[in-house]
């Protein structure tokens, strides 16, 4: 098992690469700057339909009006993804432009929504009171659109840069305000797109008879059905928790790929369940409450565990302060703490967890009657609850939770005992040293850590992440004493994770931190994707290690601000969450 794991390490910085891949990242990040449509146009469609379950009627206005809301947000995200797609893609194409190009990313946004709409809606006309109307088919407008969004956003942006690259722009003279001249410097890129997006449309219609996106459909549904098979969902889970095992954040490079279809299913699971039928798709996008239980390598379950089951002191601490994030899908403190990360005793139940649970959802939906997942819920939503919700509240539903909890911990309980009796040895071994009592229980927990987290999570760094592979923490000399700490009065920190979740722990333990030192310090957590509109507003920028591998990105972005980059190791982030004045006190160590 250890040189199972020595040799994906060997391997890590090939997988950071893929994790870094720029037409990668654009797409997480622009869908993620659409979540805000998906989560509220899903509370105003559980409005809607949620009542009728409890016999309660609501009136038809008031139903209408919802699902009114629902299709003006959830059905065009399509074209806002082409827009929040390409807005993310141009921030990536910046940072590689020659000095003084820059392409602009609001001229881009709007190109490529309407690119979109050229490559993914039909126009036709028809007869409405006698008159003939001109009518849009918005079916593609939302989720079943998101592929022509992803094309438009790069086609879009690789047009700007060549137009921008070669000066083929309208230039006026120096007296004109910077505003203006600017529309007119958009001009050629932005008719560029457009008429390119405008030719492939008219082909793809005249040969295949379809829109660009109906073909694209049509070509990749083998793949689509493929995904939704047993061994397609059990090989998209098992990817997703072996990148999160090497270190490098699975959803990210695994996601990107499959939510065009994971959407669309479950769009297509909500009329089916509306028309009074079973819901069938499997494949769809809250499917990660049941193969992520609790955090990617469904970790619901083990706190508990490490709390009822395990002796070492060291898990039972890292349990106990993992209960509460876990159950809400933060589960980075059990990942660095315990740690599960690259831990040679953790691969086999990390990855083989979640495939099991996927399994046993899709033969529930299958054969048992349970409802494929048709409402979206935050992913922060305990698992047990949020699949209670998507299935319509279904009793059986509860019967399923039940069922996938016992599964992870028979899963997991052999794993961990293994690594408990490790851990205690250990423990003792230290306890001897140190001439203690045999459970060495006082001077156990106030020493640092146990040799063994040490080594695992020394091992979890990414080597192309930071400029010189050590940690930003290690590059800068920590203050001489108390009063030569430097002045932090004042300072603005943004902490980042890959969903606002992680970074939310920090961005608390500062706030805390500086109410209890008396200093001004403001913080702020938010997502990796969602920073750029946001960041100059900062003095301090903290990569969490799950987006640690875009370091060098970021950095390029940080230095032309002036802003300080912070990217803090996995175990040390987790005890900085838990540490308010050492937060403090890191901060003042970490800053020039």
């Amino acid at each position: 098992m250890d040189a199972i794991v020595k040799m994906l390490e060997k391997h890590q910085p090939f997988f950071e690469k893929i994790s870094r891949n720029v037409y990668l990242q654009a797409i997480k990040d622009g869908f993620l700057g659409c979540m805000p449509i998906v989560l509220t146009s899903s509370i105003f469609l559980l409005i809607a339909t949620l009542p009728g379950v409890v016999g309660i009627t609501l009136p038809q206005p008031l139903i209408d009006w919802c699902n009114k809301l629902y299709n003006f947000t959830m059905g065009v995200m399509g074209i806002m993804v082409a827009g929040t797609t390409a807005k993310n893609f141009t921030a990536s194409m910046n940072r590689r432009m020659p000095a003084g190009k820059v392409l602009n990313d609001g001229s881009t946004m709007v190109a490529a929504q309407c690119s979109m709409l050229l490559l993914a809606v039909t126009q036709f006309t028809t007869k409405f009171n006698g008159s003939e109307l001109s009518v849009f088919d918005c079916t593609s407008m939302g989720t079943r659109g998101l592929f022509s969004a992803y094309i438009a956003a790069f086609i879009t942006v690789w047009v700007y840069k060549f137009c921008v690259s070669r000066d083929l722009t309208i230039k006026l003279p120096k007296e004109v305000p910077g505003a203006i001249a600017q529309n007119f410097r958009d001009i050629i890129p932005f008719g560029g797109a457009v008429i390119i997006c405008g030719i492939i449309d008219v082909v793809v219609r005249n040969l295949m008879g379809v829109p660009f996106s109906e073909l694209l459909i049509k070509l990749l549904s083998p793949l689509f059905t493929a995904a939704e098979t047993y061994p397609g969902l059990i090989l998209i889970q098992a990817a997703t928790a072996f990148f999160w095992f090497i270190g490098v954040h699975g959803p990210s490079i695994v996601q990107p790929g499959i939510d065009p279809i994971r959407l669309a299913n479950q769009a297509e699971n909500l009329q089916v369940l509306l028309a009074g039928g079973h819901p069938a798709h499997s494949l769809t996008f809250n499917m990660s409450l049941v193969g992520e239980f609790g955090g990617t390598g469904a970790t619901f379950i083990v706190p508990f565990l490490l709390i009822l089951f395990m002796k070492s002191k060291q898990l039972k601490a890292v349990g106990k302060a993992s209960i509460v994030p876990v159950a809400f899908a933060v589960n980075e403190p059990l990942l660095f703490g315990a740690p599960m990360i690259l831990n040679p005793y953790m691969l086999i139940p990390f990855v083989a967890a979640g495939c099991v649970n996927v399994s046993v959802a899709k033969f529930f939906i299958d054969n048992v009657g349970m409802n494929g997942f048709s409402f979206v819920v935050p992913w922060a939503t305990p698992a047990p609850i949020g699949i209670f919700i998507t299935t319509n509240f279904q009793l059986i539903a509860l019967v399923f939770v039940a069922i996938i909890i016992l599964l992870d911990a028979i899963i997991y309980l052999p794993f961990l005992k293994a690594y408990d009796k490790l851990l205690c040895d250990q423990e003792a071994e230290r306890a001897a040293e140190l001439g203690l009592e045999s459970d060495g229980a006082a001077a156990i927990a106030a020493s640092t850590s146990a040799p063994a987290v040490e080594q695992t999570t020394a091992s979890v760094e990414p080597t192309a992440a930071a400029a010189d592979s050590k940690p930003v923490a290690d590059q800068t000399e920590p203050a001489a004493d108390a009063s030569a700490k430097k002045d932090v009065d004042g300072l603005k920190v943004l902490v980042l994770c890959a969903g606002a979740g992680t970074s939310a722990m920090l961005a608390n333990a500062i706030k805390e931190g500086a109410a209890q030192t008396g200093e001004n310090i403001a913080s702020s957590a938010g997502a990796y994707g969602q920073h750029t509109a946001i960041m100059d507003q900062y003095d301090v920028i903290v990569l969490a290690p799950q987006v640690r591998s875009y370091y060098n990105d970021m950095k390029a972005d940080t230095d032309r601000l002036g802003i300080k980059l912070l990217a803090p190791r996995g175990k040390e982030y987790i005890d900085l969450t838990r540490d308010p004045a050492g937060a403090i006190k890191w901060l003042r160590e970490n800053l020039d």
